[in-house]
């Protein structure tokens, strides 16, 4: 088992250390979190074991999981690569993109392996459609939500739309062209509101939108290919499949058909691809435990989620034009 030690037990934290327990992957060792107040009531409250300093923590582990907040990961994030441990750093993978583009390097420099908690790639709706999601192009994400003042201190893109930019640059196998984008700032000193659309090299279209005052949750993707619809709800972890096939000669009573000005007539198939339940968080930390266990390359890598923040800074960036 690969001993793992916590930095960060705030409300993501706790979650982490919940689950790093109960794996048969890893054994927990313990924590560390700057407010040692905090710390220490958690501490007593779960048994975990609370250490004085971060140093202390990464000598006594294998791999650190750095759940702080994200002006902290490149700091947290550098001192575990220099000791020699593995890191699983919570998304977005650091503030700035010079600061991912360094904890790639120095994670090649010290040969150890890195995962980031883009948790999303893990959703079973959205690993029940993956593999049938090929060369879309046009792609439609909404991700709404009620307001909650954790996480206001950075932009609703970092905070929210990036799980979707991640999921997109996964499916769309080219290079960002363009970005358009608009951002409004409602409540917080960042943008609440943002809708950004990606233009990729290959004529695919993404149009992203991200909202964290919004009436109701709500986590959709539709994915629009050749002759097929998928809709993968993230967050009612269901899915649908829509195709369109040649209709048959001598359709059926109930067979739905569309016929479209040329004559040309499609039969409509809808499927529910089946949706395994599991436990998106658990899985990410224990799929990493993997990674280093056979030596292959972790789901979301450095350098994916470095393309993800990179592309969330061009959409910020085009607020203030």
């Amino acid at each position: 088992m690969l001993k793992v030690g916590v930095l960060g037990a705030g409300h993501l934290g706790k979650i982490h250390l919940r689950l790093l327990q109960q794996s048969d992957k890893y054994e927990l060792v313990g924590f560390y979190d700057e407010n040692q107040e905090n710390a220490e009531r958690i501490s007593k409250e779960f048994g975990y074991k609370n250490f004085s300093t971060i140093a202390k923590l990464i000598h006594a582990v294998d791999v650190i999981d750095i759940v702080t907040p994200t002006l902290s990961h490149y700091k947290c994030a550098k001192v575990a690569i220099k000791s020699g441990k593995h890191i699983f750093i919570e998304k977005p993978i650091a503030n700035t993109v010079e600061e991912a583009e360094e904890i790639i390097a120095l994670a090649k420099e010290y040969n150890v392996k890195g995962q980031v908690g883009h948790v999303e790639r893990f959703n079973p709706a959205f690993i029940a459609t993956k593999n049938m999601i090929e060369n879309p192009m046009f792609i439609e994400t909404h991700r709404l939500a009620e307001f909650n003042p954790r996480g206001t201190d950075v932009p609703v893109v970092l905070d929210l739309m990036i799980h979707d930019i991640d999921a997109i640059l996964s499916v769309v196998h080219s290079k960002v062209k363009d970005i358009h984008a608009s951002g409004v700032s409602v409540i917080s000193e960042t943008p609440d509101i943002a809708n950004a659309r990606i233009e990729f090299e290959n004529g695919c279209v993404a149009n992203l939108t991200a909202s964290r005052i919004s009436m109701k949750n709500m986590r959709k993707t539709r994915f629009f290919q050749k002759d097929a619809y998928i809709s993968v709800d993230f967050l009612e972890k269901k899915c649908e499949v829509v195709r369109m096939k040649d209709a048959p000669e001598t359709p059926g009573d109930f067979d739905m058909i569309l016929q479209n000005a040329e004559g040309v007539k499609k039969q409509i198939y809808f499927t529910n691809p089946d949706v395994e339940q599991n436990n998106a968080i658990l899985d990410e930390l224990e799929s990493f435990a993997n990674a280093i266990k056979t030596d292959t390359t972790p789901v979301v890598t450095l350098e994916q989620a470095t393309d993800a923040l990179r592309v969330a800074y061009q959409i910020i960036d085009c607020f203030d034009k």
